[in-house]
C-alpha cells in the first residue's frame, strides 16, 4: 500500500496508519479467519472498516456515501486487500482536511447527528483504531492499539458507544480485569474480550 495521505487531525491519521500496517500483516491464508466481531472474518471487518472509512469522509465532505451496507460486508474486494484498503483511506482522507478545528459541529453518520470536528475526527479514528485490532489479534498479529492512542480515544467511546449498542455497533461492556491499562479498559468498555484469541 502507498503511504496514507494525512486528514491533518493526528488520532485519526494515526489510526487509519495502525489499520494499514494491521491489513499490511495479515498472512495470505488470514482473511478468512474468525475475528472477535462475532460471525465476521477478518475479510468481513476490513471491508466494514473500509467501508466506515468512506461512509465518514463522504458525510463530513457534504457528498452521497457508498450505498453498500457497511453492517452486511461480503469480504470480497474483487482485487487485493490491502489496495482496497488504500483505496478507502485515500479517497476519504481529502474531506478530513479541509475542516478547520475551530469550525462549528460537522455531519456524521452516527445517530448522534453534527458533532464538533475534534469529536468527529476521534470517533472515525476510533472505528478505524478497533478494527485494526480485530484483524490483527485475528491473524496473529500484536496487537495494535497502544494504552496512549486508547486514552485518546476513551473520551469518544464514553461519548457515542451506548447509543451505539442499540444498533448493533458494540456488545454490552464488560468489566476490565484490575490493573487494565487504557487500551485494556477501552476494549472491554466495547464489549471486546482485551485477551482475546482465536480458538484453536
Amino acid at each position: 500500500m502507498s503511504e496514507t495521505p494525512q486528514t491533518g487531525w493526528e488520532v485519526l491519521d494515526e489510526a487509519r496508519t495502525t489499520l494499514r500496517q494491521v491489513v499490511a500483516g495479515v498472512p495470505e491464508d488470514g482473511w478468512s479467519r474468525p475475528t472477535p466481531c462475532a460471525d465476521w472474518s477478518a475479510a468481513q471487518v476490513l471491508h466494514h472498516a473500509a467501508l466506515d472509512q468512506q461512509i465518514w469522509g463522504a458525510i463530513v465532505g457534504g457528498t452521497a456515501p457508498s450505498d453498500e451496507n457497511a453492517f452486511a460486508p461480503t469480504g470480497v474486494f474483487g482485487g487485493e486487500p490491502a489496495d482496497y484498503a488504500g483505496h478507502a483511506l485515500d479517497s476519504s482522507a481529502l474531506a478530513w482536511t479541509v475542516i478547520d478545528e475551530d469550525a462549528g459541529p460537522v455531519p456524521t453518520p452516527l445517530p448522534h447527528g453534527p458533532m464538533e470536528p475534534a469529536a468527529a475526527a476521534a470517533a472515525a479514528a476510533l472505528d478505524a483504531a478497533i478494527h485494526a485490532w480485530d484483524i490483527a489479534v485475528a491473524t496473529g498479529q500484536e496487537s495494535p492499539l497502544t494504552p496512549e492512542l486508547a486514552r485518546s480515544l476513551i473520551p469518544v467511546a464514553q461519548r457515542i458507544a451506548d447509543p451505539l449498542r442499540a444498533h448493533g455497533a458494540f456488545a454490552a461492556a464488560l468489566e476490565p480485569d484490575h490493573g487494565a491499562d487504557e487500551a485494556a479498559m477501552l476494549l472491554a468498555f466495547l464489549g471486546r474480550h482485551p485477551g482475546w484469541a482465536p480458538q484453536q
